[in-house]
């Protein structure tokens, strides 16, 4: 890693401290979600929502939002003569996405820790096995950081912001969050898991239920789907410089 895409990286995390309004909306509303379904819970004579089962998928769902940020941030300075200034420099297309992609893991983290606290609040028993789950939830929101950077690289922020209303909708309804996917089954649970979100949401799950024989492929999948997405960015990436 140079020491121009730590700079980068520096003034990247700068921009995004720009926007507190995005950064607010997005700790905030995981916790209202935990909130609200909690509340629903209390109300309904079976248990739907526990709080165990709830709280991984809810983190999980609100990565989707670090999509957003660096997918708007990338499009953004695309769109800008920022990184036209920036290509005169020795950096490589890998040391262009790292330089996006440092800043959203401090976010990621407190992403974790608020809602851990406020999952806590209501009920979520914070153990060893807490530990284990906030380090596997760090990895599955590099998944998340991959798309919004290929996101960035292919659209300008306006677009990007179109693209995540899909992308939200579809992390929620293809992740298994407010539902049993066997619900429905069927040809819907298998395309389901043909796509990472699932295994995303089963590999916190499991961290926090300590079921560590079953975490394994889950997270092997959601990581592969990181590297390929991410390689997938930095190609574009490359692609976009020469042009």
């Amino acid at each position: 890693m140079r020491v121009s895409s730590l700079h980068l990286a520096s003034r990247n995390q700068k921009e995004i401290l720009r926007d507190p309004i995005s950064l607010v909306f997005g700790f905030g509303l995981p916790i209202v979600l935990l909130l609200l379904f909690s509340i629903m819970q209390q109300n309904m004579p079976y248990e739907l929502f526990q709080i165990e089962q709830l709280a991984p998928g809810i983190i999980v769902f609100g990565f989707s939002f670090l999509t957003l940020f660096s997918g708007m941030l990338l499009g953004k300075d695309r769109g800008s003569s920022f990184l036209m200034r920036l290509f005169a420099s020795p950096l490589g297309a890998k040391d262009y996405i790292i330089g996006y992609f440092l800043p959203m893991l401090p976010i990621a983290l407190l992403q974790i820790v608020i809602c851990l606290i406020a999952a806590s609040f209501l009920g979520l028993s914070i153990n060893a096995n807490s530990i284990v789950a906030l380090l596997v939830l760090l990895i599955i929101s590099v998944l998340f950081i991959s798309f919004g950077l290929l996101f960035g690289t292919l659209f300008t922020d306006k677009q990007v912001g179109g693209i995540f209303a899909l992308f939200v909708n579809l992390t929620a309804f293809l992740s298994g969050v407010w539902f049993s996917l066997d619900l429905i089954g069927g040809a819907y649970k298998a395309i389901c898991y043909l796509l990472p979100f699932v295994h995303a949401v089963d590999a916190a799950k499991a961290a926090f239920e300590g079921k560590y024989q079953s975490l394994g492929g889950s997270l092997l999948i959601v990581t592969s789907y990181s590297v390929v997405i991410m390689g997938i960015a930095i190609t574009v990436f490359r692609k976009r410089m020469s042009s």
